[in-house]
């Protein structure tokens, strides 16, 4: 697709100005831990896998260009939906932590698409990622993608434009780093203790059957 000048630049220019006005925090600057509020639902709501009363809560923090998240989900997700969470043992919340522009526009077109396509984005978004996340012209490569989802020139302009959106999802990545000390991704909150770094099917299997 071929935006004009200007829509390119305020792409450009949009996502790089909020991602890096001091939104990404390092590890020194992560107050205490207080996992009190961990469940509240963000400003999007939440994005849930499973049966919201499976007694195992999964929280994952994943950002769209992290190779590692994309490993979890091509590798491990399947293993642990088919025995865990399509079994009624475990419920996966899936939230947004962009480390950088392109994962912050990624995460918006999800959104875009609507809850019914949401997972379905994040699919082919991670499928692709080494198409989209180290190309040049990577407004081209999302709008090849979202064009799959039903966007038109229009709708994904319009998506990538919207403000509002992408305050909400840098929300909810600025909160986890302050009140959950999220620094890396994926991260996993398992009945509320926390794991970082990507994980094996094996690795969280056990750990989701010894709460059970």
């Amino acid at each position: 697709m071929n935006l004009n000048r200007r829509q390119t630049l305020f792409l450009a220019s949009g996502l790089a100005a909020s991602v890096g006005a001091g939104v990404l925090l390092s590890p020194d600057e992560v107050s205490a831990q207080d996992l009190s509020s961990l469940m509240q639902p963000g400003p999007l709501g939440e994005h849930i896998v499973g049966d919201p009363d499976a007694p195992v809560t999964i929280i994952e923090y994943a950002s769209m260009t992290c190779p590692h998240c994309r490993t979890f989900h091509k590798t491990a997700y399947p293993a642990i939906k088919e025995k865990y969470i399509d079994t009624g043992i475990a419920k996966l919340y899936f939230r947004e932590f962009p480390f950088d522009p392109r994962s912050a526009a990624a995460f918006m077109l999800a959104e875009c698409s609507g809850e019914e396509k949401y997972f379905s984005m994040i699919d082919v978004l991670f499928e692709k990622q080494s198409v989209w996340a180290r190309s040049e012209k990577v407004v081209d490569e999302l709008f090849k993608i979202a064009k799959l989802a039903g966007f038109t020139q229009e709708s994904f302009v319009a998506c990538l434009k919207n403000g509002e959106l992408q305050a909400n999802i840098l929300s909810i990545q600025k909160k986890a780093a302050e009140d959950y000390g999220v620094d890396a991704t994926p991260t996993f909150f398992i009945n509320g203790t926390k794991y970082s770094g990507n994980m094996s099917a094996e690795s969280m299997g056990e750990i989701i059957e010894a709460l059970v």
